[in-house]
């Protein structure tokens, strides 16, 4: 019998782009902070502070959930979700719950992701964030000990729930690379910030018991965290060993899932109505007012890649998929249209070069910007230069930042198109070559031989068309 998995996530991210926490006027950029400095009486739970909605997480959650393809009610509320941990100053965490008719600020999505998959989205709500604890040893190495940094405390949090749609850890992966592509379109979270999405992924097998993977901070490590946890309870299932419903946490060390505690019940939270924010009416024009200002999404960019530039599905995805390298691609083909060669220029060699010699960020490292792939490829298309060179010179700009013109004429590396120099070349060619000179003329599917030859002699300047007519005539001769 086939054991099936069923994966549900949530998924917190940071909405980093505001300037102020979630219910107060304190920064929310808390990283370059000292600790336990971005705080006020709102944030550290003081008694008898009053918190203050911001108004922008609103906007920006609820365009999160438009663009999840989730319904934005017309009012929401805000819930205390009850429970101690010592990086909660206030003992509770305000955020939103689906109670008395009124829900979060978005139900009832679904995103399709990958080969036409489709994931529900069953609610996003916005949240503050907790504080961070951070933990170390005493000087003898032997002593635990935590401390906690409040900074965080209050930060404007986004968590996105699924119903348990996946059964792989592969499919969320994907999945969470379509919401992180997302969320970089909306313009309203950096990913790449430490700890600005965190995930937690709900997992059970054949209709068993629930457990729950907390705070994985990266979507690499989700994938690997997901497989362990199947694995392992795949082992019981075979010894017959009944699985627990329980939080875990995962090991990124040891590469394994370690029991946290034993999974609360939604009642554990005493969940009730904030008395000091008052039901919030979003209103009639809240909805459209909010679709004027959203930014074209990476699914409608694709198409309209597809549409207007005549590139290949394949093609178009890779480039949408990272905003920066799709705004790159639009910026070259405004200096020179040509864009199914400019687009084979970032994918296949570009990004390729990127890929091997940048570790995190390449186009944010590399001196390549849009005008240097624009002149390469006019200059390849014109026929100023070969391919093979176009590529030699792009692995020269990537580091120096100096146009491909300024490279040919320091290097010499224009084409040869002098009917007189070729044919000297091929006389080389056809008295050092003697033996596939004959093979040539018997079968002429191995001329490319020669031709290779030719471009070797002149470091790929030759002109191909030129040299290909020019041996086949002396062939016949």
């Amino acid at each position: 019998m086939v054991e099936k998995s069923k994966i549900g996530l949530e998924i917190h991210f940071q909405l980093t782009s505001l300037s102020s926490k979630l219910f107060c006027s304190c920064d929310n950029d808390y990283r370059s902070k000292h600790p336990n400095s971005n705080l006020c009486e709102v944030c550290s739970g003081q008694p008898g502070s009053l918190p203050l909605l911001n108004q922008t997480a609103v906007e920006f959650s609820a365009m999160v959930s438009l663009a999840l393809g989730c319904h934005v009610p017309d009012k929401i509320m805000f819930y205390r979700k009850n429970y101690f941990y010592p990086d909660l100053p206030k003992n509770f965490q305000l955020t939103q719950y689906n109670a008395y008719g009124v829900t979060s600020i978005g139900v009832q999505g679904e995103l399709q992701y990958g080969d036409g998959s489709t994931a529900r989205i069953r609610r996003v709500q916005l949240e503050e964030d907790p504080g961070r604890l951070a933990y170390g040893r005493g000087e003898s190495g032997s002593n635990f000990f935590s401390l906690i940094d409040y900074n965080r405390a209050g930060v404007s949090l986004v968590e996105v729930i699924t119903d348990p749609d996946f059964s792989s850890p592969k499919d969320v992966r994907i999945f969470l690379n379509k919401i992180s592509s997302i969320l970089e379109y909306l313009g309203v979270c950096d990913t790449k910030l430490d700890s600005s999405v965190r995930c937690d992924a709900n997992i059970s097998i054949d209709g068993g018991k629930k457990v729950e993977i907390k705070n994985v901070n990266s979507f690499k490590e989700v994938e690997k965290a997901l497989s362990y946890e199947i694995a392992r309870q795949k082992t019981l299932i075979t010894h017959k060993i009944d699985i627990k419903a329980e939080t875990r946490h995962w090991d990124d060390v040891r590469r394994i899932t370690i029991q946290a505690r034993e999974k609360e019940a939604e009642h554990d939270n005493r969940y009730f109505p904030e008395p000091d924010i008052p039901t919030v009416i979003l209103g009639n024009n809240f909805i459209s007012l909010l679709e004027s200002k959203m930014p074209e999404l990476p699914d409608a960019r694709k198409t309209r890649f597809i549409t207007n530039y005549k590139i290949s599905d394949e093609i178009s995805q890779i480039l949408v998929d990272n905003k920066k390298i799709a705004d790159f691609f639009e910026s070259a083909t405004n200096i020179y249209s040509s864009p199914k060669e400019i687009a084979n220029w970032i994918v296949t060699d570009l990004m390729g070069f990127l890929d091997e010699t940048a570790d995190s960020s390449p186009f944010l490292q590399s001196r390549v910007e849009p005008k240097h792939i624009a002149e390469l490829a006019k200059m390849v298309d014109e026929n100023n230069i070969s391919r093979k060179t176009g590529k030699a010179i792009l692995s020269q700009i990537i580091k120096t930042g100096e146009m491909p013109s300024k490279v040919v004429n320091e290097t010499d590396a224009s084409m040869i198109d002098s009917i007189s120099l070729i044919s000297e070349t091929i006389d080389i060619i056809f008295n050092s070559e003697k033996a596939a000179v004959q093979d040539a003329k018997n079968n002429p599917n191995t001329i490319n031989f020669l031709l290779g030859k030719v471009m070797q002699l002149t470091k790929a300047r030759a002109d191909p068309k030129i040299t290909l007519s020019l041996i086949r005539k002396k062939l016949v001769e």
